[in-house]
């Protein structure tokens, strides 16, 4: 992966190497990662359209196509960065009442709760168009969102949901059969891909890519006829509720079955069985290789029904393979346990007396990791296949577990300590936080809602600052309620990012609107930086970031006061971050202000990553020319520092850390800056606006000096050597 200034149109991570492989033809073979093995199959589809919303672990689908523009333009495909999921969802209207091709994608659950109104109103009339859903289902301990289930979503809405295997093979199959099963119902589907089956590596045989037979480059003359029946409307929602069941999920099961998009796995022990979703398919296959029944390829001694579409099931599938054995283990992932239900009412209801199994033996909740797996497969042996009891001892593999975490605590010697997720090095968050803690020192305790983003960092220590975070962008609206029976205005924070998601609308008019009095502070960092730093509509352009040089690439652009002018706001002010003590003077005046009514700080300041990534090129450009370079850096003397680390409370700094000192006399660690330091200021700021002791030093590094530089250098370290004497 390499990185690159912006060329006008793009992020700033270049996906060039990714790009070439998405033009891969007919038998040539794609390597990869599953996310973008997916962005190949939406284009071997002959997909007309392709929306989304940046969030882990699918941002790179859209952000790929994004920087493929010349490739997108050739195939004729309109690609689309969204505003939020709401108006992701909503791009699939093009396929209601047109024959073309469409796929979104998003971070799910959050991204599908904020989708629900479009998705409802486009699976009540259904597609004529193939439509696809593609969900990052963020589930389990690596997750960043509410563990919950986009399976409920397909369950009420009839939208069919696939949940294919963690092979390339396997989900390119099942992206372009996704349209295909659209198209053969009617019916939206959606596709959940946890984080294993985005990033997990291999190969497939590619095709060539399809230009879609409606397109930019071949546009229709004419648009649909008005169908009445094919919008979301009553009286026909009443029909359409009718079709869903009775015409669409026929036709479903019956392409399900035909294609076999579900595997069957077969076993030598064929008395009982496991049915899995394919997602959790692998990890299963895992546990079972532990248990010594399951080869290093994936062999099972064990039958496996494994279910790459999980909704709508085929009962003639369960039943076949169901019959003739006396129990089966249904691997389901997180609660509540819809397919392990859905089996047990078609048994029942074909009168099929096969022992069901699922949460009895593996857990409710959580994510189903291979050593989970173990012990719920054992449990399920013990109880119907005792001849295997010798292979799956009680707690074998739990003494297996034990014994390692007891060694390695043994090796380190100490329990391993906590380590809380933090704001990165030069964050432009960081101040602003630390201003605040300064802050309250003279307004006191204030209700402060957080909102999603990088700024959702400060609930961990040094600033523990949240009361609430209930969804992105929506801090403002949160405390509405508590407005009204607090004295102090309460705090609200949130990006630029949940600013233009769903701040602007459900936050700042709604405070407007009912005359409710607050503080809220926007962080302007000037990308959605916490999923991927995609670009906004109040993201620099290239020529304010080329004029920016070293200088804040934010400053040039205003469309976020612009906007909250527009809409009525009259107490607004802009404080760059890293002026600490104007930052901290700024908030006492908003909480002290006799102004009754919403208080807007905008706190400017480029997000870290995007700077370096924008400077480090032209430094290095400027460095091969032999051109003057100046870098900042700073440090700590040792000499002064008192050990307090007063600065390590209210800076957070991950640079900042402490080292033994080699004064006898201290018998406390000095505080200390790493070679990570990237020359922010951030800790000199804050010696000065908290008034803390002045042993930090700030020092100029030059390369390629020029002859005053050295003559500068020459008599510094002639006072210097004179101060030591």
């Amino acid at each position: 992966m390499i990185w690159q200034t912006r060329r006008g149109d793009g992020v700033e991570r270049s996906f060039e190497r990714e790009i070439e492989s998405l033009k891969l033809g007919q038998g040539e073979t794609f390597y990869g990662e599953g996310i973008l093995a997916v962005t190949k199959a939406l284009l071997q589809s002959g997909v007309s359209y392709v929306g989304g919303y940046q969030g882990a672990p699918v941002s790179h689908l859209v952000d790929v196509m994004v920087q493929a523009k010349p490739l997108m333009q050739q195939l004729g495909v309109h690609v689309e960065p969204c505003t939020n999921e709401a108006s992701a969802a909503a791009m699939l209207g093009a396929s209601i009442m047109y024959p073309v091709r469409g796929a979104v994608t998003w971070k799910s659950i959050v991204g599908t709760n904020v989708a629900a109104d479009a998705l409802s109103n486009l699976a009540s009339p259904g597609v004529m168009g193939g439509t696809l859903v593609i969900i990052g289902e963020d589930y389990g301990e690596g997750a960043s969102v509410i563990q919950e289930r986009s399976h409920a979503y397909a369950m009420k809405s009839a939208i069919w949901l696939m949940d294919p295997r963690p092979n390339l093979d396997t989900i390119v199959r099942c992206t372009q059969k996704a349209f295909e099963l659209s198209e053969a119902s009617n019916a939206p589907v959606m596709m959940e891909l946890r984080i294993r089956a985005c990033h997990v590596q291999g190969q497939f045989e590619a095709s060539d890519n399809i230009a879609p037979k409606v397109s930019m480059r071949d546009v229709l003359q004419d648009p649909a006829p008005h169908l009445y029946d094919h919008l979301a409307h009553p009286p026909v929602t009443f029909a359409h509720e009718k079709r869903k069941y009775e015409t669409r999920m026929p036709a479903a099961r019956k392409f399900i079955a035909e294609h076999r998009l579900n595997e069957l796995h077969e076993g030598a022990r064929g008395d009982i069985g496991l049915i899995v979703q394919g997602g959790v398919h692998n990890a299963l296959v895992r546990a079972l290789s532990e248990l010594g029944l399951a080869d290093a390829a994936g062999n099972s001694d064990l039958p496996i029904l494994t279910l790459n579409v999980v909704y709508p099931l085929v009962p003639d599938e369960i039943l076949r393979f169901a019959k003739g054995k006396k129990a089966l283990l249904v691997v389901e992932e997180g609660q509540p346990e819809y397919i392990e239900h859905e089996i047990g009412s078609i048994l029942r209801r074909a009168d099929l007396q096969v022992a069901l199994s699922g949460k009895d033996v593996l857990p409710m909740a959580g994510e189903y990791r291979s050593e989970v797996l173990v012990e719920g497969v054992a449990a399920f042996l013990r109880h119907h296949q005792p001849s295997l009891d010798n292979r799956v001892p009680a707690d074998g593999y739990a003494r297996e577990v034990e014994a390692l975490k007891q060694h390695a605590r043994a090796l380190l010697g100490a329990p391993v300590p906590p380590r809380p997720p933090g704001f990165c090095t030069g964050c432009p968050e960081r101040p602003f936080f630390a201003a605040l803690k300064l802050a309250k020192q003279e307004i006191g305790e204030v209700h402060y809602s957080a909102d999603i983003g990088c700024h959702a960092l400060a609930t961990f220590a040094p600033f523990n600052f949240g009361n609430s975070i209930l969804g992105y962008g929506m801090s403002l609206a949160s405390n509405a309620g508590v407005a009204s029976f607090q004295q102090k205005p309460p705090l609200a924070v949130m990006g630029d990012g949940g600013f233009w998601h769903n701040g602007l609308l459900s936050g700042v008019t709604s405070r407007l609107k009912n005359g409710g009095d607050g503080v809220l502070v926007i962080m302007k960092n000037g990308y959605s930086s916490a999923t991927g730093t995609q670009d906004l509509i109040s993201s620099p352009s290239a020529d304010q970031k080329s004029r920016a040089a070293e200088q804040s690439a934010t400053s040039g652009d205003s469309t976020i006061e612009n906007a909250l002018k527009g809409v009525g706001v009259k107490w607004l002010r802009t404080v760059h971050t890293y002026r600490v003590a104007e930052m901290r003077k700024t908030l006492t005046q908003a909480f002290t202000s006799s102004f009754k009514g919403l208080k807007v700080i905008v706190a400017e300041g480029e997000c870290q990553l995007e700077r370096q990534r924008r400077i480090k090129p032209l430094r290095a450009a400027s460095l091969a020319a032999g051109k003057r370079v100046v870098r900042t850096r700073f440090g700590v003397d040792e000499e002064t520092c008192t050990g307090d680390h007063s600065c390590m409370r209210l800076s957070g700094c991950p640079t900042l850390t402490v080292k033994t000192a080699t004064d006898p006399l201290k018998t406390d660690p000095v505080a200390h800056v790493t070679n990570g330091c990237v020359g922010c200021g951030l800790c000199g700021e804050l010696a000065h606006a908290a008034t803390l002791c002045p042993s930090f030093w700030r020092a100029e590094i030059v390369s390629n000096p020029r002859p005053i530089d050295r003559l500068r250098a020459r008599v510094r370290g002639l006072f210097t050597g004179l101060g030591a004497t």
